[in-house]
């Protein structure tokens, strides 16, 4: 219970940042912890207590009908397979939103929203 109020709590201060705040630095910072949470909320998802006590990798040497245990203990191998993926499209992202910062400020002379809303005219 305590990872899922975990990624609750980034959730909440992701969007506090993307919503409170008026410098765009700390806006993408806020945008990037909300993918943190999903991600973690993702992995947690597919995470399932195996009866031995730790978890299991889901790695099938003999098929499936040959290791019950490992498919009554395995985690769930799609929900990683998601965050990997949502990683690299995140950071992509990221960078992205980073670069239209840099042009935002080499254009208005300041990363403060209210100060470029202001300076448009």
């Amino acid at each position: 219970m305590l990872p899922y109020l975990l990624a609750f709590l980034l959730l909440v201060v992701g969007l506090y940042a993307v919503v409170a705040k008026r410098n765009v630095i700390k806006i993408i910072v806020g945008l990037a912890i909300l993918d943190y949470a999903v991600n973690l909320l993702l992995v947690l998802v597919g995470y399932r207590p195996s009866p031995s006590g730790s978890p299991m990798a889901p790695i099938l040497t003999g098929g499936v009908a040959h290791e019950p245990a490992l498919v009554a203990g395995a985690v769930d191998p799609l929900p990683q397979a998601l965050v990997l993926t949502s990683i690299v499209i995140g950071l992509s992202v990221t960078a992205l939103v980073v670069g239209l910062a840099i042009r935002l400020y080499e254009k208005y002379g300041t990363f403060d929203t209210e100060r470029m809303r202001n300076l448009r005219g």
